[in-house]
């Protein structure tokens, strides 16, 4: 029997002409695999195909959509909001990953053009021994982060603090659009120009493919401006007794712009990072201390450090607010070390050993053995991002909802950890993160290590607890969008669509309409309506 349908079949030799067998794949765990994010599965899609060249990528998403099959554009795959999430089995799935050229380095116009399967991890490599860096340079998502899925879904963390998101570093995009063009966007979209050096000259069109989960269309290429890397880093931690006043911490370090990365942990965040580590891994992270500092000496010591402190260093339920700061010179960066302790002093914090910012940025692109938890427990995230003055706002409002279901949580076994993250001077990030022992998806079981997922047990599977966990989500997203809270990984989770005014709703429904005249780009993304199944005439 044919696992797929005939018109699939029909569109599997197309694609395979045009791409190469090794670049078409209808195996039907492949699919199913490639159809499930970190939180939930869909409809399980016809094909995958994973092109190798721009030019014929784009020409696959126009043979897709001529086929009347949807086109929905893949990264790392550690999306836990249905952004690449098929709605209904006439999709391919495009996984980006083998577009991973970088494609110059320019030291002089401070640029890099890279495809869109190349990774974080890449770029930071590649940049290193020429003293450059990225602004934002990296995502919790470890190794597989892939510059295409996180301009498309929002990236942040690493030096976010100062920097902000991925998007605010994108100079200019190259798209496939739905019928099989590519569009330029930026400086590379204007004749006679032989340098993307340059991003708003007239109207952003950048701004219109970026966060948009695929909607618009399949990135295929970015150009992102760069950065000297910052010759001194350090590091500092402080606890506090509640989290309202970490987070007050938190957004006076960003409006003073003293730290490249300022983000607090609840207390059950901090037990289950400490408690999902192992040797190799600690030895791993004491090598990345050593060769992160600025001298061997530096380095040697800063490793002792955390030798030292081992991994019982915070006591009691307190909030420990974490930051790098980074500058030209030692001056520089301990003026702002030293500006982050008045902080702290100020919201009656005390101050701890640095052993987690410090590991974090010696192993800024782990393997992503924290898909799942310690104990082989799933988790799923939301966020919301506020101004810095409604951060405690946001916090209160989710806690009463939270506080709805505190008994029925504990009775199912779903716990709570909360992170807050800094963006910038302008945007405070709030993320509750559900946990619970549930059957794995496919993601789960072939992203760790396999010496780390043998250490581990497959849960049963909880059908009482995804559905508590389901209802918590949709009340807080719903919470969310009712304070008119932004979120990046907007995926098919966030009611995006709905929630605009309806001028601007107007607009980019117009626009989509010229990029996707029949709404073949990840139908259901960024809460566009499904159409009914038709093929294009």
């Amino acid at each position: 029997m044919s696992t797929v349908t005939p018109l699939a079949d029909s569109l599997q030799s197309q694609l395979v002409d045009l791409l190469g067998s090794d670049a078409v794949f209808a195996d039907p765990a492949e699919r199913e695999a490639y159809s499930a994010d970190v939180y939930s599965a869909g409809a399980t899609c016809a094909l995958v195909i994973r092109p190798r060249d721009k030019q014929l990528a784009a020409r696959a998403v126009g043979i897709i959509t001529s086929a009347g099959h949807d086109v929905i554009g893949r990264g790392g795959g550690m999306s836990y909001t249905g952004g690449y999430i098929p709605l209904r089995p006439e999709s391919v799935i495009v996984d980006t990953s083998a577009l991973n050229r970088i494609v110059e380095i320019n030291a002089d116009d401070m640029y890099v053009t890279v495809e869109a399967g190349v990774t974080w991890q890449q770029i930071y490599e590649a940049l290193k021994p020429r003293g450059l860096r990225l602004p934002f340079f990296g995502t919790f998502s470890g190794q597989r982060a892939t510059v295409g899925g996180g301009l498309s879904n929002g990236a942040l963390f690493m030096a976010t603090a100062r920097y902000g998101t991925a998007a605010e570093m994108v100079l200019g995009l190259e798209v496939a659009l739905a019928d099989g063009t590519i569009l330029r966007t930026g400086q590379a979209g204007f004749a006679n120009v032989s340098k993307p050096f340059y991003r708003t000259y007239g109207p952003d069109l950048t701004g219109l493919f970026v966060h948009d989960t695929g909607a618009m269309g399949v990135k295929l290429q970015a150009t992102l401006r760069l950065i000297r890397r910052p010759a001194e880093l350090d590091y500092a931690s402080f606890v506090f007794a509640d989290i309202e006043t970490a987070a007050s911490a938190l957004s006076e370090v960003a409006r003073a712009d003293v730290a490249e990365e300022a983000y607090v942990f609840d207390p059950e965040s901090t037990r289950k990072n400490l408690a999902g580590g192992d040797l190799a891994q600690d030895l791993k992270t004491l090598a990345g201390v050593v060769k992160g500092q600025s001298s061997l000496l530096k380095g040697l010591k800063e490793g002792a450090k955390l030798v030292a402190a081992g991994r019982n260093f915070i006591e009691g339920d307190v909030f420990s607010l974490h930051v790098v700061c980074a500058g030209r010179n030692a001056a520089a960066v301990a003026s702002d070390v030293a500006a982050c302790r008045a902080i702290a002093v100020k919201f009656a914090g005390k101050e701890i050993v640095n052993s987690i910012p410090k590991a974090v940025r010696a192993m800024p692109f782990p393997v992503m053995n924290a898909v799942l938890g310690p104990e082989g427990d799933r988790w799923a995230a939301l966020n919301a991002k506020v101004a810095h003055s409604d951060a405690h706002a946001v916090i209160r409002g989710a806690d009463r909802i939270l506080d709805e279901y505190r008994e029925e949580m504990a009775a199912k076994g779903v716990t709570l950890t909360r992170l807050l993250i800094a963006i910038s001077n302008h945007a405070f990030s709030y993320e509750p993160v559900f946990h619970w022992h549930d059957r794995w998806l496919p993601v789960h079981r072939r992203t760790p290590e396999p010496q780390h997922l043998a250490k581990l047990t497959e849960p049963a599977a909880n059908p009482a607890a995804a559905e508590l966990v389901q209802r918590l989500r949709v009340r807080l997203v719903n919470y969310f969008a009712e304070i008119g809270a932004a979120s990046n990984q907007i995926g098919k989770t966030y009611p995006y669509a709905t929630s605009l005014l309806p001028t601007t709703r107007a607009l980019l429904e117009s626009l989509k309409a010229v990029v996707d005249p029949i709404g073949r780009m990840n139908p259901g993304a960024l809460g566009f309506a499904v159409h009914s199944p038709r093929k294009s005439q």
